[in-house]
């Protein structure tokens, strides 16, 4: 069982309890039976059903689910964060890894019931009934292995809810607001590190469809376009299918990447190229700039976004 609680960044604000006095949409319990609650369903458009929703969008890591869910401040913010961040955050609310496929059912008293089904292990997250109170809404859920009957790896969480424009958005995940432009400059921080690796990685994968289509077509590619998948037919030498089409548009996970062809002669000297990585967004995706000379060397330096060159250190 992989599943496994993940620490929050101390970036998150605390949530001040609740006031005492909440209107309860009935009983908070996730798992109480039928006896002592309604048996209807929540409302699709209630705190319930919205978070329901929340957690089937976390479950699949569908960002374009998730999103409405946001309020307007954090769905902005959140378009900035880098694609690995934007999992990250949608991972915390199943505690899974891998994206799983969402099915969803009512427990005896009407409760959703979320399940996340990855290769690996199942997830059910119980969502209780709401406490109300204008236009906020807290609301406890339990999240278990599906197959763990004695409850020994029980999660408990309340999440909060508010209402924003008429429909429910997150507010909160525990005692923890959730305020992404708060986030987000702390979180891109946080991943700086695997954003930069895998930008250096990046280059060592272009350099190496370069090849390839130099060895296949004698010749180097005048774009990294030409590296990209055919729009239509077959790979050939204006689209060798050879990168995705992120990497031969020359944007990748928050860097911009740049190929120059140099060294070429008309005395018969084999052209060489050049290629480079920049922070699309210095300081937030990327610090550090990537550089690989004509001769296959590395290099990695703090250019405050600028493009690298041969002089800067080796990259590690």
């Amino acid at each position: 069982m992989k599943m496994r609680p993940r620490s929050f960044l101390p970036i998150f604000a605390v949530l001040l309890a609740a006031e005492s006095g909440f209107s309860q949409e009935s009983s908070s319990k996730p798992g109480e039976s039928a006896a002592s609650a309604p048996a209807a369903g929540p409302a699709a458009n209630g705190p319930s059903g919205a978070l329901k929703e929340v957690l089937s969008a976390a479950c699949a890591q569908n960002q374009i689910d998730f999103v409405p869910h946001l309020t307007a401040r954090n769905k902005e913010a959140f378009s900035r964060l880098t694609p690995t961040a934007r999992v990250a955050f949608m991972k915390r609310f199943v505690l899974l890894n891998v994206p799983g496929k969402a099915s969803t059912s009512l427990n005896p008293a009407g409760r959703p019931i979320v399940r996340c089904t990855t290769p690996e292990v199942t997830t059910e997250m119980q969502i209780g009934g709401a406490e109300l109170r204008d236009n906020i809404a807290f609301l406890p859920m339990e999240l278990r292995d599906a197959t763990d009957a004695a409850g020994a790896s029980v999660h408990q969480v309340t999440m909060g809810m508010v209402r924003e424009d008429g429909e429910w958005k997150l507010l909160s995940l525990g005692v923890l607001l959730l305020d992404l432009p708060a986030l987000e400059v702390e979180w891109d921080a946080a991943e700086m590190e695997t954003t930069e690796k895998g930008a250096l990685e990046t280059v060592k994968k272009i350099a190496e469809a370069l090849e390839i289509y130099r060895n296949k077509y004698l010749r180097l590619p005048g774009s990294l376009a030409n590296l990209g998948p055919p729009l239509h037919g077959a790979a050939g030498i204006e689209a060798a299918g050879l990168l995705d089409s992120d990497y031969a548009n020359g944007m990748k996970n928050g860097y911009n990447f740049r190929y120059v062809i140099v060294g070429g002669s008309n005395l018969g000297a084999p052209a060489k190229y050049e290629l480079s990585a920049t922070p699309l967004r210095y300081g937030r995706t990327g610090q550090r700039s990537f550089f690989r000379d004509s001769n296959g060397g590395l290099h990695a330096a703090d250019r405050q976004g600028a493009v690298g060159s041969e002089s800067d250190p080796r990259a590690e």
